[in-house]
């Protein structure tokens, strides 16, 4: 297995493959008004992690699916990696994932079944961990390689928690460091160091379970997670969705320690670019920020971490919650403001 380089079978990884948010905005053209179904919770109207649909007054549904090409070369790591990273999106919208089924797209010519087979076995890997049956799937033969879930999750309607629902003076508080893409983008020009791949793997294969404990949580307005958008770039959702703006302080945000000297470097996936050229006119970066610093908060994250919106008396009780739960870079990296929905990024 090791003779094959699934990065290089693909011409994209990890959350780094989406279509940039310009173009996808421009591919679903405009917003339609919310679908006249009552019971339809959260659909397309403001980018949300999930769409849920409410059953009863106890109970609604979260479904949502991701998958992407390998960001990494190991099949089993990609596996848990993809698994990771779409049961994310339920635990974003506060719910608990009940169910999985895969998405498997392979070049059979060209990987062995050894190879498939701990893709998917990462996946179930994963699955288990969180507690849920990996109940099926849909399989084809594919020219690159591709991976992902579709997740089914439950929540109860109180306790949804939606992009769109932050407050003014909310405090922003961020689950897990960002470099992500930046340590991707170095393990495919062969320079990253087994201490950095050790780091990514570990943050990439965190569950964010810590989502349904905070959904319990009434001074939690929202929540969201940093994927391939990058910080800005999901941030900007939550503004856009709750017609605020926000100020992000940029020594507060979290950054792996290993990603940190790339990023200086010039590291990065193509995915930062194609970010900053469809958001960047919404951002007001500090004149004395670096270059460095603006590309990496538009790294695209694979399985990033939460991004909450909180009442600023509860930063302490969320923080400490995503510290029981193993989030040790969980930190606050700014608030949201009352204005136009524009993201404001300062040094201090």
């Amino acid at each position: 297995m090791s003779e094959v380089k699934l990065t290089q079978l693909s011409h994209g990884g990890g959350c780094g493959c989406k279509i940039a948010p310009s173009l996808l905005q421009e591919i679903m053209g405009k917003t339609k008004d919310k679908l006249p179904f009552a019971n339809l919770l959260v659909g397309t109207e403001t980018s949300d992690d999930a769409a849920v649909y409410r059953l009863n007054d106890q109970q609604a549904i979260i479904a949502t699916t991701d998958f992407f090409m390998p960001i990494v070369d190991d099949p089993f790591d990609f596996g848990r990696i993809a698994a990771t990273n779409a049961l994310s999106d339920v635990y974003a919208m506060g719910g608990t994932p009940i169910m999985a089924l895969a998405i498997v797209g392979m070049p059979i010519s060209k990987l062995p079944v050894e190879t498939i087979r701990a893709i998917l076995q990462g996946g179930e890997e994963v699955c288990e961990a969180a507690g849920i049956p990996l109940a099926g799937g849909h399989s084809i033969d594919s020219v690159e390689p591709i991976y992902g879930l579709v997740a089914i999750g439950i929540v109860h309607p109180d306790r949804l928690k939606k992009n769109s629902k932050a407050q003014d003076g909310d405090a922003l508080i961020l689950g897990k460091g960002l470099g992500v893409g930046i340590l991707a983008a170095a393990l495919k020009k062969d320079v990253l160091s087994a201490e950095a791949y050790a780091q990514m793997i570990a943050t990439t294969t965190q569950l964010n379970a810590v989502g349904s404990e905070l959904s319990g949580m009434k001074a939690v307005h929202a929540l969201t997670d940093v994927t391939g958008f990058g910080l800005l770039g999901h941030l900007l959702e939550m503004c856009r969705g709750s017609g605020l703006g926000a100020e992000l302080k940029f020594d507060k945000v979290p950054i792996l320690s290993e990603a940190l000297p790339l990023a200086q470097q010039g590291y990065g996936p193509g995915a930062i670019d194609r970010n900053l050229k469809s958001y960047g006119h919404e951002v007001d970066f500090a004149a004395h920020l670096e270059n460095w610093q603006r590309r990496v908060l538009a790294d695209a994250q694979t399985s990033g971490g939460l991004l909450v919106a909180a009442s600023p008396d509860a930063i302490n009780q969320v923080i400490s919650c995503f510290q029981r739960a193993g989030f040790a870079q969980a930190a606050v990296v700014g608030m949201m403001k009352g204005g136009n929905s524009r993201v404001t990024v300062n040094q201090t």
